[in-house]
């Protein structure tokens, strides 16, 4: 028992590392959206594409509308759990305080859910691809395996089937109306744009002109 613990323990740490250059092929929520396309007319897309080729005002708009201290912290922001704790002691509405590099270790490497079992798993693969990927292969992974759409992931994707473009040709609202998908990709439709995606849009496009000055972001989402 204790050798195939040790195997297992290697296995998933060398999958670790090895996910700093290699795509990860798929993930639970993928397969369970592509299960969930059987018998209907939803087609299933999932297309990846590397950091550059992605354009900066998509980073930009998932930046300031997801997580706007992506570059400053170690995975958590502290402040924004303490928020949400307090919000959901008092509110049925369930509010998360996930960060970019949270959501990236629950969708890559976990399943949805809200288990205590499952959160502390995440909060452990959050650590642990802080310190081996770093904040621009972080941020890559996120935006080629988030879903913005229904059995629609990553933002190559979204932009081919929304806009008949690639995401490097994606425009200033164009990201802004996917980043505003994210909460609820298939709640928070594209096209046509459901009413909540476009009170959503206008507030990221305000903050997106907020966050374009600040040089850790912008360093950040330079193509390369």
């Amino acid at each position: 028992m204790k050798k195939i613990l040790l195997v297992l323990f290697i296995a998933h740490f060398v999958y670790l590392i090895a996910l700093k250059w290699v795509n990860p092929p798929i993930t639970v929520t993928m397969i369970s959206s592509w299960i969930g396309t059987w018998g209907t007319d939803t087609k299933f897309h999932k297309t990846w594409v590397d950091y550059s080729e992605i354009s900066e005002f998509t980073k930009l708009a998932v930046l300031s509308s997801e997580d706007q201290l992506f570059p400053d912290h170690n995975g958590f922001d502290f402040k924004s759990i303490e928020k949400a704790m307090k919000h959901n002691q008092k509110s049925k509405k369930i509010r998360g305080a996930s960060t970019i590099s949270q959501q990236v270790a629950k969708n890559v490497f976990l399943w949805q859910g809200r288990s205590w079992f499952r959160k502390g798993l995440e909060v452990y693969f959050t650590f642990m691809i802080e310190k081996l990927w770093g904040k621009e292969r972080i941020l890559e992974v996120y935006l080629n395996v988030a879903q913005t759409g229904d059995a629609i992931f990553g933002v190559e994707a979204a932009a081919q089937q929304f806009y008949h473009k690639p995401a490097a040709s994606l425009n200033r609202e164009q990201s802004a109306m996917i980043a505003a998908s994210l909460p609820n990709p298939v709640k928070y439709t594209v096209v046509p744009p459901a009413r909540p995606t476009l009170y959503r849009q206008k507030k990221i496009l305000v903050q997106m002109r907020l966050l374009a000055g600040d040089p850790d972001i912008s360093e950040l989402i330079s193509s390369k």
